[in-house]
């Protein structure tokens, strides 16, 4: 079973214009994902997907590997899918965030396990315990599972509502890493949106209303995404005390 991992990177972010190249302890962002991503051991290749050049030579200049696609996607699964395209060898494509520097590389090697221990698996993501200042935030997404693992749904509303608060009331926010089979995934990025992925604003919402599956590991990582100036600055503090 091949995997190879894909890092999406756009340089155009609204809240953060060039964010992939913005330093965290001296090094392009995109090369922390990057580096945390080599670490795992399961990838046989990790690829940086981008539409700009100057994010492409940053990645060429660390000894990286990159890809040039698109400008004209609609989302991040049409260029992933773009990506794959290029690696018909791959059985399995994990796509980590390109704003995710100190996602934990046990987690991308455990996705890709989930498609050994179950063989009809077509799409894995992670949760982790939400934090109760999180609750009513939209940007923090919410996941309910069965008792299978799987996803039942996906909001940016506080899920399940605490009518009667008890030892069973638990929020998982969602962690936005994806591994799909390449197979599934070119399937999934030819899909229309649906309307609760259009409503919710929630792109792995089409593939439950697709009728699909998508198994969600449990990890303590809760994600620490860069997207604003304040973000950097915190993430740059945690390097800083790290010493690394």
């Amino acid at each position: 079973m091949k995997v190879i991992c894909v890092i999406p990177a756009r340089y155009a972010s609204t809240r953060l214009p060039g964010k992939p190249l913005k330093l965290i302890g001296g090094k392009p962002m995109i090369q922390r994902v990057y580096e945390q991503a080599k670490k795992a051991a399961r990838p046989a290749e990790v690829i940086v997907a981008t539409d700009d050049s100057r994010v492409y030579d940053a990645v060429i200049a660390f000894g990286g590997c990159a890809c040039m696609t698109r400008e004209d996607h609609p989302n991040g699964t049409s260029r992933l899918a773009e990506v794959a395209e290029k690696y018909p060898d791959a059985d399995i494509i994990v796509n980590v965030q390109g704003d995710e520097p100190m996602i934990p590389p046990e987690i991308i090697d455990r996705l890709a396990d989930a498609f050994v221990k179950e063989p009809d698996l077509k799409m894995a993501t992670m949760k982790a315990p939400m934090e109760e200042r999180e609750y009513d935030d939209p940007s923090a997404v919410k996941v309910v599972t069965d008792k299978n693992g799987y996803a039942l749904y996906f909001s940016r509303s506080l899920m399940p509502y605490p009518r009667n608060r008890s030892e069973l009331f638990k929020v998982y926010k969602h962690v936005g890493i994806y591994a799909y089979t390449r197979t599934f995934l070119m399937k999934y990025a030819a899909m229309e949106p649906t309307p609760l992925e259009q409503v919710e604003s929630l792109e792995q919402l089409r593939v439950l209303e697709n009728g699909y599956k998508i198994k969600v590991l449990e990890s303590d990582f809760r994600g620490i995404g860069v997207d604003t100036p304040e973000d950097l600055e915190a993430v740059n503090k945690l390097f800083e005390q790290s010493g690394k």
